[in-house]
């Protein structure tokens, strides 16, 4: 699956789906910390992984630049450092240039309102108006891993964002994740019309048939074909 038609499939979807696909598929949902947010509300980011790993300097974005493909998502490490931004309106603008489909930030951004004028979906935890403050060595594997969080993005991974958030599936599994998030999608659309339409969700999910059944919820859901888990 290349960067267009992951795009063109999760734009019917959700992170939420995708993080049901997930559980689905029996693989684990690895999200970015909470508060990854969108610098623009409202926007989505989908693609491969092109990771840099920050230490003091853009060098390592740029030079992230030449591996890139169309589509792919700058996911950079900055340590989840909250005392400066390693982001702002120049390197969005340059990896807009490049093709890419966004940037995700492990840290802060700056250049906010630049940045919302291009337009690029970028993710981070937050703003700050310093830059980096410190140069540090720079590992000898910055562009080939970014840690956001407790998660390890490469490129054998995909990206997906959205105004819940961030996560990351591994690109040989995404195809199963999505299928299932496109089920289940379908799903909670009917669930939703019914109850629009005056059915509740206790008569769909077969509520008073579960209490008192001895199953879990998830099982007795399982048995009546439902997908909403509370």
């Amino acid at each position: 699956m290349d960067n267009a038609e992951l795009a063109r499939r999760f734009a019917t979807l959700t992170t939420a789906h995708v993080a049901d696909g997930c559980l689905r598929a029996g693989l684990p949902v690895r999200c970015a910390p909470t508060g990854t947010a969108a610098v623009i509300p409202g926007t989505t980011v989908a693609g491969r992984v092109l990771p840099a790993r920050h230490a003091g300097s853009v060098d390592v974005f740029l030079e992230a630049l030449y591996a890139a493909e169309s589509g792919d998502v700058l996911v950079v490490d900055n340590h989840g450092r909250l005392d400066e931004s390693c982001v702002g309106d120049l390197i969005t603008l340059e990896a807009q240039q490049a093709g890419l489909g966004g940037v995700v930030i492990w840290g802060l951004n700056r250049d906010s309102v630049d940045i919302r004028a291009i337009g690029l979906p970028v993710f981070s935890l937050g703003t700050l108006p310093t830059g980096p403050l410190h140069a540090i060595e720079r590992p000898a594997d910055a562009l080939e891993l970014a840690h956001v969080g407790d998660q390890v993005a490469t490129r054998s991974d995909a990206v997906l964002g959205d105004d819940d958030g961030v996560l990351f599936v591994a690109y040989d599994s995404l195809d199963t994740v999505l299928t299932h998030a496109e089920q289940i999608r379908d799903t909670e659309r009917r669930q939703a019309d019914l109850i629009a339409a005056g059915t509740s969700l206790r008569e769909q999910v077969r509520f008073e048939q579960y209490l008192g059944s001895g199953l879990s919820f998830r099982e007795h859901l399982r048995g009546v074909g439902g997908e909403i888990e509370v």
